[in-house]
């Protein structure tokens, strides 16, 4: 079998069952039949692929799907197949058969500056599962978002978990519903209007159940922030490229996802002619056409690189989107006086007009947290604001602080409301994470449960002595294996009825109302946005065309000279015969008055 005939839907039958295999010398199926295990086996093709003798293949059938089976490669203990459908039993477990339900028809939607709304399937509901999530979908209508973004799904060792540490490419966690549990959810979006993205990782493997180094080299001999680095360039990276696309596709075709979050693309190291992501690109970009839908690919990179979102016929990799961390970062440096760690070259107004206008700070400029320039500018006539999605916060910059707390901990209502306001009214494609539209008040820190306790033992430590190189007390360093930092982390979703949730609740709704309702809030160019402010005074604005978004920063109250016909504000102000008076922490919201 070679990768050109992969299809994402194989193996459904044991006929189909293979698997690449150039590093080993005998490959055995082990399959459960009615009669018991029966142990068959594999002959090698000349690419390598170990595949069921055709007689022998005859004589099993077509058995129905539920059989499950797995590999023993040179004699060794039998192991899932790294392309495994469904993990039952977990990732250490054996593979099954199985041909998931076909997703409901669906014309699809464009991401192009859409709002996005990031979830964990695990701690969204109480319940933690696909099914759980949809009952609370109705929520994500009302408030008005596009796409629902859930952090990776595919199967990882034990219950919980972020999910960035999935070893089954091809599978979906068990604990949230398999992969039917998963079709089951996006039909339920799409039934609503909502687009779905998938968070994947490429760029590495998790710790536990990582068996692909006994069939093949898909590993080369460096190593990442999280893993040893993925074969993309060296010799046999062929078929390691084909595994990715084949897992890529799959998400779309089989289970029906509009967009793919790839994540931290910069640790996937390619040196070829034709970039991974160009690839990836290409590909996806056909599947489309097939379809029928619009499919979208978006990385999340630190490398503040345009090339990623410029077209191919301009040298770029043609990806759709790109997080921007430089937003944030100048925002939440703005609002709050962080200046620790990567924070320390934001917080100014000049700051923050400059990536608003071009989208990122660093743009050839010296960083002083990596110690060297970095980025190069986003050619702004080419390249559309929409193409880079930005938040007031996200798993990360929740999760990987210290004690995983959200910007409630430490901001204020006033605070918080310039953030979204700022973010959602934006050029750029918003995303919120969740919980943020009603000011949740319950943390989102770092969680993992796994089985083996000299892992556990290991992140544990690990996680603290990573804080406590930054000034943090390792003792309020959450214990990523106590249940409690889980269930910590869950939504609790009697808040928005309280007044002050509900308050907030209503301003992110109106916010998203406007953008939606109003051209000029929702155009996506770079050339619809400019920024004054006075640093001293401590106001800032950022108009849209017409539109004006006019914030007090300071402690105190300010006069803005803006005449603007305030439409939607939070916090105290009033219109004077020059301008605007606000209070402190204060934004409003409207349409410029002229002569």
């Amino acid at each position: 079998m070679s990768s050109s005939s992969w299809h994402p839907l194989a193996p459904t039958t044991i006929a189909d069952i293979a698997v690449w295999g150039p590093l080993a010398q005998h490959v055995d199926l082990h399959v459960e039949l009615p009669d018991g295990v029966r142990v068959v086996g594999l002959v090698r093709d000349d690419d390598d692929w170990w595949s069921v003798p055709a007689k022998t293949a005859g004589e099993l059938g077509s058995p129905a799907d539920g059989v499950r089976y797995a590999f023993a490669v040179d004699g060794g203990d039998p192991v899932p197949d790294p392309r495994s459908l469904r993990l039952p039993e977990g990732v250490h477990g054996w593979s099954q058969v199985h041909t998931p339900p076909a997703p409901a028809p669906w014309s699809g939607r464009a991401l192009d500056g859409d709002v996005i709304y990031e979830l964990h399937i695990g701690t969204f509901t109480p319940g933690g599962t696909f099914d759980s999530a949809v009952d609370r979908l109705d929520h994500l209508v009302e408030l008005g978002v596009g796409f629902v973004e859930v952090l990776p799904v595919n199967a990882f060792n034990g219950e919980h978990g972020w999910g960035y540490d999935g070893v089954g490419w091809f599978a979906v966690h068990e604990p949230y519903g398999g992969p039917d549990g998963l079709i089951r959810f996006v039909d339920a979006c799409h039934a609503r209007g909502l687009g779905v993205i998938v968070d994947a990782v490429y760029n590495h493997l998790g710790p536990s159940g990582n068996h692909l180094p006994e069939f093949g080299p898909y590993f080369t001999g460096g190593a990442n922030n999280w893993g040893s680095t993925i074969n993309l360039a060296e010799a046999d990276s062929d078929e390691v490229r084909a595994y990715i696309m084949a897992s890529v596709l799959r998400w779309f075709h089989d289970f029906g996802a509009d967009a793919l979050r790839l994540d931290a693309v910069h640790a996937l190291v390619d040196h070829r002619a034709v970039h991974i992501l160009e690839e990836l690109s290409v590909r996806v970009a056909e599947l489309s056409h097939e379809l029928g839908r619009p499919l979208s690919l978006i990385a999340e990179s630190d490398l503040n690189d345009p090339r990623l979102i410029t077209s191919w016929t301009a040298g770029g990799f043609g990806l759709d989107a790109q997080w921007d961390d430089d937003v944030h970062h100048a925002i939440h440096a703005a609002v709050s006086g962080e200046r620790q760690g990567y924070y320390a070259d934001f917080g100014s107004f000049a700051c923050l007009a400059k990536v608003l206008c071009g989208g990122f700070f660093h743009d050839g400029t010296y960083s002083s947290f990596r110690r060297r320039h970095h980025g190069r500018p986003i050619p702004v006539d080419h390249v559309p604001a929409s193409r880079l999605v930005v938040f007031t916060c996200n798993h990360d910059q929740i999760g990987n602080r210290a004690i995983g707390d959200r910007p409630t901990a430490y901001l204020d209502s006033g605070q918080i409301a310039i953030t979204a306001a700022l973010v959602v009214l934006s050029p750029f494609t918003p995303m919120l994470f969740q919980g943020e539209e009603w000011a949740a008040r319950t943390p989102f820190q770092y969680f993992t449960s796994h089985p083996e306790p000299e892992l556990a033992d290991a992140v544990r430590t690990g996680r603290r002595a990573e804080f406590a190189e930054h000034g943090w007390h390792t003792e309020d360093v959450p214990d990523p294996q106590d249940p409690e930092t889980f269930r910590r982390s869950t939504l609790d979703w009697s808040e928005p009825a309280q007044p002050e949730h509900a308050a907030m609740l209503d301003f992110y709704r109106s916010l998203i109302s406007l953008r939606s309702s109003e051209s000029e809030l929702s155009d996506g160019s770079f050339a619809s946005v400019t920024v004054t402010y006075d640093a001293d005074a401590g106001w800032f604005a950022m108009h849209r065309r017409s539109w004006s978004i006019v914030c007090n920063l300071g402690t105190k109250p300010v006069g803005v000279p803006l005449n603007v016909a305030v439409a939607l504000a939070w916090g105290d102000y009033h219109e004077t015969g020059s301008g605007l008076a606000l209070a402190a922490h204060t934004v409003a919201i409207g349409r410029r008055v002229t002569d």
